[in-house]
């Protein structure tokens, strides 16, 4: 599993990256180091409640990965991808709670779009 972590969060087989890269790639690597932790979790014996245990901070590591986009990302098409992200992956997780009796948790709220200069 930790390879796999090392792997998914760019570490293996790395290209240097450049200085303009480097708050994006923190940012990046925090959110799937996160991710990673919090879907090693302990067995419940219930398969639908450890599913959702599990997808939950997976989708909240594609949330945060597209957050980071948001904040660094300089093409137009992939920040409006990534605004896609956050809005489905955050109706996921709200259906995937109700759907095991939990309550969903409030939408944090997204950074907005800004434009970037280029």
């Amino acid at each position: 599993m930790a390879l796999l972590a090392l792997a998914l969060m760019g570490t293996a087989g790395a290209v240097a990256a450049s200085p303009d890269d480097s708050p994006f790639l923190a940012a990046n690597n925090a959110a799937m180091a996160k991710m990673m932790a919090a879907m090693d979790i302990k067995p419940s014996g219930d398969v639908d409640a450890d599913f959702v245990a599990m997808m939950v901070p997976h989708h909240q590591g594609a949330i945060d990965m597209a957050q980071a986009v948001l904040r660094y990302g300089r093409n137009e098409q992939i920040r409006r991808i990534a605004q896609e992200i956050i809005v489905t992956q955050q109706q996921e997780i709200a259906a995937m709670r109700l759907a095991i009796g939990q309550t969903p948790l409030p939408a944090p709220s997204s950074p907005q779009p800004t434009h970037r200069e280029h």
